[in-house]
C-alpha cells in the first residue's frame, strides 16, 4: 500500500484573503449583462456597489413572478457557516447552472461585526464582495439612519429644555439613541449632566442602529 504523505497541507485561506484575491467585475457591467439593469437605472456606489431606481423596480410588475428559494432558522457551525453562506453558495450554484438568480441578504450592522457573530456576507469562497466595504460601511444607510434616530432624540431633549410645553414624563420616554456597535456600557446611561447649559438630567440608552424606529421604517417605505 502507498504511504500516506507526511508533507503539511497548505493552510486553508482566511475569508478576507479570499476575498481580497476575488477578481471583480464594475457592478454596471454585471447588472446590465446578467440582470438587464439599464445603466441610467443604477446608483452607483464606487466601482462595485449600486443601488437600483425604485421606480424602475415598480415597472418590473407586469413580469410573471421568479421563484422564491428561502434560506432560515439556521444555527451556523463553528466555522460560520449560516444561513448566509449557504444561501451565497446556493446562488452560484444556480448561476452555474444558467439560472439567472439573484440574492436578498441583510446589510451587516457593525455591532455584530466586531462581536463574536462577525460579518455578514458569507464565508470562504462562499461569500459577497467586496466584503471590507459590505461589512463596514457599504452604502452608509446605517450611518443616515444614525444620525436621523439622534436627530429625533435630540429634539425630545431640546423640547425638554425649553420648557416640556407637551408634558413628557422623563421616566417614561421610549425613544432611544443608537450606536451601530456593541457597547454595554452605553445601554443604559444618563444625560444632562453638567449643569442648566446641558439639558435637563434624565435616564436614557444607546440600542444598535438595526433596532430603530427609523430602521422599521425605512424597511417598510416603498418610495
Amino acid at each position: 500500500m502507498p504511504e500516506a504523505s507526511s508533507a503539511p497541507s497548505a493552510p486553508f485561506p482566511s475569508n478576507i484573503e479570499i476575498a481580497q484575491r476575488a477578481s471583480m467585475r464594475p457592478i454596471v457591467q454585471l447588472a446590465g449583462e446578467r440582470l438587464g439593469i439599464p445603466e441610467e437605472r443604477l446608483e452607483p456606489y464606487g466601482h462595485y456597489k449600486a443601488k437600483v431606481a425604485l421606480d424602475y423596480v415598480a415597472q418590473l410588475d407586469s413580469r410573471p413572478d421568479g421563484k422564491l428559494v428561502l434560506v432560515t432558522a439556521i444555527s451556523p457551525t463553528p466555522a460560520g457557516e449560516g444561513k448566509t453562506t449557504t444561501t451565497v453558495g446556493l446562488g452560484d450554484a444556480l448561476n452555474l447552472l444558467g439560472k439567472r438568480a439573484i440574492l436578498c441578504l441583510r446589510e451587516p450592522a457593525l455591532g455584530p461585526v466586531f462581536g463574536m457573530k462577525g460579518g455578514a456576507a458569507g464565508g470562504g469562497y462562499s461569500q459577497v464582495v467586496p466584503m471590507e466595504d459590505i461589512n463596514l460601511h457599504f452604502t452608509g444607510d446605517f450611518a443616515a439612519i444614525a444620525l436621523a434616530n439622534n436627530l429625533l432624540a435630540a429634539l425630545i431633549d431640546n423640547h425638554i429644555y425649553q420648557g416640556n410645553q407637551l408634558g413628557f414624563d422623563l421616566r417614561r420616554i421610549a425613544w432611544r439613541r443608537v450606536v451601530d456597535l456593541n457597547d454595554r456600557a452605553l445601554r443604559r446611561i444618563v444625560i444632562g449632566l453638567g449643569g442648566t447649559a446641558d439639558g435637563v438630567p434624565r435616564e436614557d440608552g444607546f440600542d444598535i442602529v438595526a433596532a430603530s424606529e427609523v430602521m422599521a421604517i425605512v424597511c417598510l417605505a416603498n418610495s
